[in-house]
């Protein structure tokens, strides 16, 4: 009996022995694997950054240079112009954007630029008379954007120039347009 008490405690042993050896490895695994993964984070992290810096580098857009080359000209024209423009302020105008199931609102104030082709006192006249009219189109022009409509600098970009035509078509229906730009005194969304 002792030999089968002995024989059965080799297996014992063994067993405990092998169940150690699972654990250590198991142990080694997982600061393996979080080694890994804090190496990994640390490339991609790299990566994202050394990207950004270089395409932004190389993005066309970004390079003083080429912004400096293509706006003297644009610059000379409208320093030109606006010496002898005047500016009209209109009241500011609140409507509800087209968001469904979510009431948010826009308050655009807004002031025209004119050209000085159009004497002051005589264009504040015709303003004043079509006031209500101008009031009305934006009103409805602004309930008709959605919210991603009314983002972003190119879309406030693309909001100025369709005020704008609107604008000079209604004040100038057959003359040469006498507003020269659409400025935004304030453009709030909430």
């Amino acid at each position: 009996m002792a030999d089968a008490d002995d024989k059965k405690a080799p297996d014992a042993a063994s067993v405990e022995k092998k169940d150690e050896p699972k654990q250590g490895k198991t142990g080694i695994g997982i600061v393996t694997w979080v080694i890994l993964a804090v190496i990994v984070a640390l490339c991609a992290g790299s990566g994202l950054l050394l990207g950004r810096l270089f395409a932004s580098s190389n993005n066309p857009q970004m390079q003083p240079s080429q912004t400096d080359q293509s706006t003297p000209a644009e610059t000379d024209d409208s320093t030109e112009d606006s010496k002898g423009s005047w500016y009209y302020d209109l009241e500011p105008v609140v409507a509800n954007l087209d968001e469904p199931g979510v009431t948010r609102y826009v308050r655009a104030t807004i002031t025209l630029e004119i050209s000085s082709a159009l004497e002051q006192n005589k264009g504040a006249k015709l303003i004043e008379e079509k006031k209500p009219t101008l009031t009305n189109w934006l009103t409805i022009y602004l309930a008709g954007l959605t919210l991603e409509d009314a983002r972003g600098d190119k879309n406030l970009k693309r909001i100025q120039l369709q005020i704008l035509d609107a604008f000079n078509e209604t004040l100038f229906p057959d003359a040469k347009p006498r507003i020269k730009h659409i400025l935004f005194k304030e453009f709030a969304i909430q």
